[in-house]
């Protein structure tokens, strides 16, 4: 098997039961030795059992490598030496740390030792089963639509969310902070009984806005935001800006004296950019101005997509721009639109890009910065305005977003790093408290229902008919 040539340690943060240290008499493989290992590795947890390991020669020493496969085994390297975890079953979970040369595992007994981290999650294991608690999350980008459509929808987030910043592109948009109580009446009205889920609200940008909406906004308690759609940009965007720098100005000084965030659809709409590159090109023409400009504006781009988003948000100051991550964009490139046949279900805006963009946005969200924080971007729409001629850009990924992000996270060995991203940064960018109470995910698979019916129709979900291995189950 080949190993990759990262230079990276993981540690195990959860066994299987009844697991056997093995050897093989009729090859070069024997059990290893305790004088074998010298305990360098961060301390995570204890196992309740034995890790089942052989050991044999390989030509990649100084590193420990670990491979792991939901079909597979998982491979570490050490001096010389090759770890191999015999069953799948013996290995739940591997997560990345910082490289160590000559790392080593210390297994005797009942007992796993690595170094310590700092701040993972909460574990729990129960032999096989893992389950991962999580201070309960927020959805910072959020379509929730209105009519039968809302009392659809609204059950799902409010199951695995506490808050979202709704978005206002509805017929007509909310452009008022009366529209705005109005919506988020709706939103209540429509909730499961006993749900105590909030609707953040925002206003819809128009050149012709007052900035003394702003300062009712503020006023209100019920509006945190103001989003930015260019016109023509994505779905009921036909009213939105046009003269952001002539038109909008006072509004923008207002938002800045009363600290309200602008939210920004961040696309050009000019027909003769290239689709794939107007994100880069609005950044270069329209945010970087924009923030050079109002230096004290707190600044979201939405749902990024590229390498050119990260870089920026990540040259601007910490606590003034900050960037949502969708689920779709860490997991998809722009082939998902394509495989099988055209897939209009994975068709969103802004559209997905290149394998190399979805790489640059993982490794941002999964390193532990405060800039970037969840925001699912969740766009139902009826089945048929999906599988059509022209079909809409969206994808419904409410009842599957937290699934998701956990099989990212995992995947980059950054567990530790999911609840930072999915219940920390976004309220601390908007200086709201945090939420108290706890969600728990489980590593249980689950098949995602193939559609989800309404009075008018059908919505067709993210991954429909598939299998994911996290489950988010119980609040706590």
């Amino acid at each position: 098997m080949k190993l990759p040539a990262a230079e990276a340690s993981y540690g195990i943060l959860s066994l299987a039961r009844n697991s056997i240290l093995s050897s093989s008499s009729s090859s070069p493989l024997a059990s290893i030795a305790e004088n074998d290992l010298d305990g360098s590795l961060p301390l995570l947890n204890r196992a309740p059992s034995l890790v089942p390991i052989t050991l044999a020669n390989t030509r990649h020493p100084r590193y420990c490598l670990l491979d792991y496969s939901c079909k597979g085994s998982a491979i570490a390297t050490r001096e010389g030496r090759m770890l191999h975890y015999s069953s799948r079953e013996a290995m739940n979970y591997l997560m990345p740390f910082k490289t160590i040369k000559t790392p080593s595992f210390l297994c005797k007994g009942p007992r796993f030792f690595s170094t310590r981290v700092d701040g993972p999650p909460p574990i729990k294991n129960n032999g096989i089963k893992m389950e991962l608690s999580l201070t309960r999350p927020d959805d910072w980008h959020l379509h929730l639509r209105d009519g039968d459509l809302l009392k659809a929808v609204v059950p799902h987030s409010a199951s695995h969310f506490g808050r979202a910043i709704v978005m206002p592109n509805l017929k007509p948009p909310v452009t008022s902070t009366a529209a705005a109580v109005t919506y988020q009446e709706s939103i209540l009205n429509a909730l499961p009984p006993n749900s105590d889920f909030t609707p953040l609200m925002t206003l819809y940008l128009t050149d012709n806005m007052n900035p003394d909406e702003i300062k009712l906004a503020r006023r209100s308690g019920v509006v945190f935001g103001v989003k930015l759609y260019p016109a023509g940009a994505t779905t009921n965007s036909q009213d939105g800006v046009r003269d952001l720098f002539g038109k909008c100005l006072p509004v923008l000084e207002e938002m800045v004296e009363q600290n309200m965030p602008l939210l920004v659809h961040g696309e050009v709409t000019d027909p003769d950019i290239d689709v794939f590159d107007r994100e880069k090109v609005f950044i270069d023409t329209i945010l970087r101005p924009l923030v050079q400009r109002f230096p004290q504006l707190k600044v979201v781009m939405e749902h990024i997509t590229t390498l050119d988003a990260v870089k920026f948000i990540e040259s601007c100051n910490e606590g003034s721009v900050a960037a949502t991550v969708t689920p779709q964009h860490l997991l998809l490139n722009r082939n998902s639109l394509f495989q099988g046949g055209l897939q209009p279900h994975n068709y969103c805006l802004p559209v997905l890009k290149r394998e190399i963009h979805r790489q640059a946005i993982v490794s941002a969200v999964t390193s532990g910065s405060k800039r970037f924080f969840l925001g699912t971007d969740s766009a139902p729409h009826e089945r048929r305005r999906k599988e059509c001629s022209c079909g809409c850009a969206g994808i419904y990924n409410s009842p599957v977003a937290l699934s998701v992000y956990a099989k990212i996270f995992e995947q980059a060995g950054a567990l530790d790093k999911l609840e930072a991203f999915t219940s920390f940064n976004g309220p601390d960018f908007y200086r709201l408290p945090r939420n108290t109470s706890k969600i728990t995910l489980s590593k249980t698979p689950w098949r995602v229902p193939e559609s989800y019916k309404f009075a008018s129709g059908e919505i067709i979900p993210m991954f429909a008919g598939e299998v994911l291995d996290w489950h988010p189950s119980t609040l706590d």
